[in-house]
C-alpha cells in the first residue's frame, strides 16, 4: 500500500513539476514486450519515462538502475524496488560477470524495460555513443520490440550533482520500432539507434 500512495505521489509530482506530457509519433502505447531506450541526462530519466507510459504499461516495464547508487539508503532502494520495481545492474563487475544478465532474466520472464544506451549520464547536447548492451540484446531476443525514445528537458528539472528539482515543461516522444538486420554489425547499428534517438529532438 505504501508502494502504490508513493506511485501516486510521485506522479502528481512529475506532472506539478514537468507537464509530463508523453509524445508517441512512431508508435502508439501498446501492450507488447518492448525494450525503450533513451539518452539520458538526468537521474529523472528513469521516472520521466516511466510516468510518461500508461498505467498498464507501467506494472509490466522495469527500468534499469545503478546498484552502487540506488541502494545506497535504505530509503532509495525501497523506493526503486518497491515503486518502481527497477533491475539493479553493477557498474564493478568481476571479469566472468555477464553484466546483462539480469536484463536477460526480466526479459525471459516476459517484461518490458528501459534502458539507457549510453551507460552513463552526460551532458552534451546528443548522447553519448552507444555501448554494446542494446545490441547484444537485441541478438538474443529479436522478438522483443526495440522503441528509441528522446526525454527533453529533465536535466534541467534535475541537473546532474543537484538534489532539488525546479518546474520545467518537459516530454517523452516515442519514435518507430527498428530492429537489427541480418548480418547487421554491433556498431552499425547502435550508431543506427543512437540517430533514430536524435532524430526524435526535433519531431
Amino acid at each position: 500500500m505504501r508502494a502504490k500512495l508513493m506511485s501516486w505521489f510521485l506522479l502528481g509530482l512529475i506532472r506539478v513539476l514537468t507537464g509530463s506530457q508523453a509524445r508517441w509519433v512512431g508508435c502508439p502505447p501498446k501492450a507488447e514486450q518492448r525494450i525503450y531506450f533513451a539518452n539520458h541526462q538526468s537521474h529523472a530519466d528513469l521516472v520521466m519515462i516511466w510516468a510518461a507510459l500508461p498505467k498498464e504499461l507501467r506494472a509490466v516495464t522495469r527500468a534499469i538502475a545503478a546498484r552502487d547508487y540506488w541502494t545506497k539508503t535504505p530509503f532509495k532502494q525501497w523506493l526503486t524496488s518497491a515503486v518502481f520495481n527497477v533491475i539493479y545492474v553493477s557498474r564493478e563487475r568481476s571479469a566472468d560477470e555477464d553484466p546483462l544478465e539480469p536484463l536477460c532474466e526480466a526479459l525471459q520472464h516476459g517484461d518490458s524495460i528501459i534502458l539507457f544506451p549510453e551507460g552513463t549520464r552526460g551532458s552534451a547536447d546528443e548522447p553519448q555513443p552507444f555501448k554494446a548492451g542494446l545490441y547484444n540484446l537485441a541478438q538474443r531476443f529479436p522478438n522483443v520490440v526495440l522503441v528509441p525514445a528522446w526525454i527533453n528537458n529533465v536535466q534541467r528539472v534535475m541537473p546532474k550533482g543537484e538534489v532539488v528539482p525546479v518546474p520545467v515543461l518537459c516530454s517523452v516522444t516515442f519514435g518507430a520500432p527498428m530492429q537489427l538486420q541480418e548480418g547487421e554489425e554491433r556498431r552499425a547499428f547502435l550508431d543506427r539507434a543512437r540517430k533514430a534517438v536524435i532524430a526524435l529532438r526535433d519531431v
